[in-house]
């Protein structure tokens, strides 16, 4: 099994605590999510988050509804949390979240390690489709998350839970 690696940064003029506090909220990837995915929770709300949360999803893969359902296997506020795939569309999904606090900023790592089904196909898959498709995910994430976190009264994140965009082509 190939397993891929995808890592991003990001940093926010904000003390640790809070931008821990919107991503610790599931809601919140309702709001970071293009529409184009169909992300949708089916987790009954409130979610409250913690080491042995699952959380159910559905997301589109080329138009196709798909369940996604992942478990939050660490929960170290407000340092770090991280969630494993217990059924989706990869064969093996583990994201670790990681927040540092530098001089009054935070740097929140994602790390996403995944794998496909399918051996030779799913690579190909994988190169074809899947990591320009991450990639376009987590491009769209990094714009949202800085918009609600930096232009929010107070500096604080924005509770309006319908703000969502898609990026300019």
């Amino acid at each position: 099994m190939k397993i891929y690696t995808l890592k991003r940064r990001q940093t926010f003029e904000l003390p640790r605590r809070e931008v821990f506090e919107f991503f610790e909220k599931p809601e919140n990837l309702e709001r970071i999510t293009p529409d184009s995915v169909g992300f949708n929770i089916l987790t009954p709300r409130p979610i409250k988050m913690k080491a042995g949360t699952v959380l159910d999803y559905t997301i589109r893969v080329l138009g196709l509804p798909v369940r996604w359902t992942t478990l939050i296997c660490e929960y170290e506020p407000p340092g770090r949390f991280a969630d494993v795939a217990l059924r989706g569309p990869y064969s093996f999904w583990h994201h670790t979240h990681t927040f540092e606090e530098d001089g009054g900023v935070t740097v929140m790592t994602d790390e996403v390690r995944y794998a496909l089904p399918f051996g030779p196909i799913g690579r190909l898959v994988h190169s074809l489709w899947v990591r320009r498709q991450l990639d376009y995910i987590f491009d769209f994430r990094a714009r949202v998350i800085d918009d609600l976190l930096s232009k929010s009264p107070g500096g604080k994140p924005a509770d309006d839970t319908h703000s969502r965009r898609e990026p300019t082509k």
